[in-house]
């Protein structure tokens, strides 16, 4: 089968074009044929630091790509849920042990998927596991309730735009940082108030929309220093959930303000083998809502074959795209 990957690790590594075997589904697995790819940040991250950096990156030669969407081939030993010609998403390789999705193939443990979404397009199911997945777990884990005032950072990325639709379908009052008209429209159109960080400070918006009182749930998905101004956004016994923190930072005001941090690493139902049928699920609720009207996908504007997955790439990290980046597998 074709593929793309990296014989070496670093910045200025590049996607070469590989003739590699293909997989067969193995007990608990289906294969698919896959459509499309999508590109996630934990992608370029594993691209440029490598495993001395990032353990859970692939030995080289290494085949990257988590998210995919594509059609069932054959199924292996004890799977009953799908079958051959079933349309499925989900994020199930592109870690080490599991060979990723910049390829024709895939061999998928069947808990890692769903069925795809009836009313999206392979392209559009392939963007969704990740963030997908993410989203979810991140407003559940912080016990998001209807009627509380919940704040996404970042709500016209990747996680965050379907965090705000998914904070918005659980009955919540939605509000979202951005920047810019294009990213205001977005969020708009989502039903949540933009707040635009590089205008107005954390203290003006928590007064202007909380009378000082603090959100009731904070979702970071920008993270690293910015979850400074997440604390300082949350009301008291708050809870904040984030996707980003690998940093050191003074936990004080987290202390004296009673808060609940909740730190959400979806990769570990992959990396550990540890609950791997939760991701199934979500995956599956995440249909329903789509296939409802409830939540849709944001995919850039700009398109991307296979042997383009370094341009892709280099969209993503340019910080230009608007959505999730989209690479096409098969027709």
């Amino acid at each position: 089968m074709k593929a793309m990957v990296l014989n070496e690790y670093g910045e200025a590594s590049e996607f070469r074009p590989a003739e590699l075997d293909k997989p067969a589904a193995g007990a608990g697995q289906v294969l698919v044929r896959i459509a499309a790819t999508s590109v996630n940040t934990v992608d370029t991250m594993i691209r440029q630091m490598g495993q001395e950096n990032l353990p859970l990156s692939p030995d080289l030669p290494a085949l990257l790509g988590m998210d995919f969407a594509g059609t069932v081939e054959a199924v292996g030993d004890g799977v009953s849920d799908f079958a051959p010609g079933d349309e499925v998403y989900g994020c199930a390789g592109g870690l080490i042990g599991l060979p990723g999705a910049l390829a024709e193939y895939i061999a998928a443990d069947v808990r890692l998927i769903a069925h795809k979404p009836k009313t999206l397009s392979m392209r559009e199911a392939a963007a969704m596991p990740l963030v997908g997945i993410t989203a979810h777990e991140g407003l559940v884990r912080a016990g998001t309730q209807a009627g509380q005032k919940v704040l996404v950072h970042g709500g016209a990325g990747g996680v965050g735009h379907l965090a705000v639709q998914l904070a918005k379908d659980m009955g919540a009052q939605v509000y979202t940082t951005i920047t810019g008209d294009q990213q205001s429209k977005i969020v708009a159109d989502y039903g949540a108030t933009a707040i635009d960080f590089k205008t107005e400070e954390v203290a003006d918006y928590v007064a202007r929309h909380t009378d000082g009182a603090g959100f009731d749930v904070v979702f970071d998905t920008v993270g690293g220093a910015n979850l400074s101004n997440s604390f300082a956004a949350a009301a008291l016994n708050g809870n904040v959930s984030t996707t980003v923190s690998l940093l050191e930072l003074d936990l004080t005001p987290v202390h004296f303000r009673g808060l609940s941090l909740h730190v959400v690493f979806m990769l570990i139902p992959m990396l550990y083998d540890h609950k791997r049928e939760t991701h199934g699920a979500t995956l599956a609720r995440l249909a329903e809502l789509v296939d409802s009207g409830a939540i849709t996908p944001l995919l850039d504007e700009q398109r991307f074959q296979l042997a383009q997955v370094g341009d892709a790439y280099a969209r993503l990290t340019s910080g230009q795209a608007i959505g999730k980046v989209v690479v096409d597998i098969t027709d």
